[in-house]
């Protein structure tokens, strides 16, 4: 199995660096690449990629596939603590914010430069270790459901594909992470295959917030598809809403 975790840093935005950080092990070092839109990076052209070394390589590849201001501002938090922490501190807060909703009580309240709290998934369900199949496996989920979301209002097409396939052979992955990105940009977006991955209420929320980094629903497809995927994930519109206030918060923060 190839390293998930250290690919999801790098799609959330942890470019190089072997120093570890985060309680989920995230990836510090250099400061995250810039993640425009495809059209931005392929005109700083192949010099701008060759000139920055693999690690930046992938983050141009996570650039042309997601390519969203939500993941270049969120980013930044990637680059501390690393992307399962991310995930699971943002579907954490939300489900806090949900609850206190629903009891009418106080809603909890974090510094204001630090809105995500990251130490608090450890040791519950929320935790990407006590998942089946564990962190890594935790991680292949989050980036299947973000490859999926990137697919939704249809711009990965063939042309695109192909201009990824390039990144990827560039990037310096292995064998089998390139496999694995490859299968998932050709196969067929399937909803059931990202709705299965979710094997508990809280799990499900880490896959929506995840997908909802991945893109800036701006496109009525890509509104229409994580309004699908929250009602096959079962979420609460309330946890919905809670998710969507978390992320914009943590892109003021970030």
């Amino acid at each position: 199995m190839f390293d998930a975790k250290s690919l999801l840093d790098q799609f959330l935005g942890s470019q190089g660096g072997n120093q570890s950080g985060g309680q989920y092990g995230g990836r510090g070092g250099a400061a995250a690449a810039q993640r425009g839109g495809s059209g931005d990076l392929m005109s700083q052209g192949k010099d701008f990629l060759s000139s920055q070394g693999g690690g930046l390589a992938l983050g141009g590849l996570a650039g042309l596939m997601l390519g969203t201001k939500t993941g270049r501002k969120i980013g930044k938090k990637a680059v501390t603590y690393g992307g399962l922490a991310l995930v699971a501190g943002l579907a954490y807060k939300a489900y806090q914010g949900h609850k206190a909703n629903q009891e009418n009580q106080p809603r909890p309240s974090y510094p204001q430069d630090e809105p995500i709290p990251l130490e608090a998934p450890r040791g519950t369900a929320f935790d990407p270790a006590q998942q089946p199949g564990g962190e890594n496996q935790f991680a292949v989920n989050l980036l299947t459901a973000m490859i999926s979301a990137a697919k939704a209002d249809g711009h990965i097409d063939r042309e695109e594909q192909d201009r990824i396939f390039e990144k990827i052979d560039e990037a310096g992955l292995d064998s089998e992470a390139k496999a694995f990105l490859m299968d998932e940009l050709r196969s067929p977006l399937d909803l059931d295959k990202v709705v299965a991955s979710a094997s508990c209420p809280e799990t499900a929320a880490e896959i929506y917030a995840a997908s909802r980094i991945a893109i800036d629903p701006d496109h009525p497809a890509e509104k229409a598809y994580l309004q699908m995927l929250a009602a096959r994930l079962g979420l609460e519109p309330g946890l919905v809403d809670e998710i969507e206030l978390a992320v914009r918060e943590a892109e003021m923060a970030g």
